[in-house]
């Protein structure tokens, strides 16, 4: 350590772990999903346009990838300038009345229209039950507050027809950020909380400020660099720090729901995980860990780890759904 608190680390050549599957091998090191390309200039609108279509185009043949989700019913609801595609399994396996919100990733900047439809339809397949997800307005055209505001307004609807106890709201990456900043803002807006809250792998944090954003850089081999430039489009001139932004910095002790949170330990977003769950606890909210091992930001796809990683969070939803 020297004396500006910087730690040379030596290069050197990190195995995997033995114990890891062979397909959470493969994940890990041979199938980056998406090789992030460089980002625009911050103030260039007409680069972000090109950048984003061709980023958009690259995420929607990874979701396709994935086998299709049947035994669905897909339905579009219009609430004011936000669709929100529904779902309805044909075999529900979570007891009537119950939904889950599911808000999609893509650093607040990819995953609109058929990508997002793709992937709810993903996520309502592995839940069983009825599905929500916003394809919520984005930059640059619709920067912060567009997207929270989206999500604000789909929860809002679906109380209308379900009981807040019987909704889990779950958000992956910028997805689990706007999943919990839209929790505290509802709450701040005397709305009920919902049963439970899904975190996996949330950017809750837009200063990067953890630990994990040096540590596990180069290790990720979704997340290959800052996403920081993305962060300040979406943020639009807002501080950062606002919990509404960065959730990490929110009053959990006015309230929040039991919650999942799920990373791994070469996820250039591991800190935002770790210390959401401490700030949960020492808020006295029920809160879960769970930690991938050798898990990059995109988890364990198809491999075992990544099945077990399901079941929990099944669990999770289930034990919400069933009290």
């Amino acid at each position: 350590m020297n004396a500006e608190g910087t730690l040379n680390v030596p290069a050197r050549t990190l195995p995997l772990p033995a114990s890891l599957s062979e397909r959470a091998r493969f994940n890990a090191i041979a199938y980056p999903p998406i090789a992030m390309a460089a980002f625009p200039p911050h103030d260039d609108r007409a680069a972000w346009h090109d950048h984003l279509e061709v980023e958009e185009s690259r995420l929607l043949a990874m979701v396709r990838a994935f086998p299709e989700a049947t035994g669905i019913a897909t339905s579009e609801i219009q609430l004011g300038p936000v669709t929100v595609y529904q779902y309805q399994p044909a075999s529900p396996r979570a007891p009537a009345g119950c939904a889950l919100l599911d808000i999609h990733g893509g650093g607040f900047i990819l995953g609109r229209g058929e990508t997002c439809r793709v992937m709810g339809s993903l996520t309502a397949k592995s839940r069983g039950v009825l599905t929500w997800a916003p394809d919520y307005r984005m930059p640059p055209e619709h920067p912060y507050p567009a997207a929270l505001d989206d999500c604000l307004a789909a929860y809002r609807a679906l109380l209308e027809t379900h009981r807040p106890e019987k909704i889990v709201v779950s958000g992956l990456s910028a997805g689990g950020n706007l999943a919990a900043a839209m929790i505290l803002r509802a709450r701040d807006e005397g709305l009920p909380l919902p049963g439970g809250c899904v975190l996996n792998t949330p950017e809750v944090d837009l200063t990067e400020a953890g630990d994990s954003f040096q540590a596990n850089l180069g290790l990720d081999n979704c997340l290959v660099r800052s996403l920081m430039p993305a962060n300040l489009l979406y943020a639009a001139g807002h501080d950062l720090t606002h919990p509404y932004l960065s959730p990490l910095n929110g009053d959990f002790t006015a309230g929040f729901p039991p919650t999942l949170i799920s990373s791994g330990t070469r996820d250039l977003f591991l800190s935002n995980a770790v210390r959401m769950h401490w700030a949960l606890r020492a808020a006295g909210v029920p809160a879960e860990l769970y930690i991938l091992e050798a898990g990059t930001h995109t988890g364990h796809q198809g491999a075992p780890e990544g099945q077990a990683l399901e079941r929990e969070i099944d669990r999770f939803c289930m034990e919400i759904w069933r009290a």
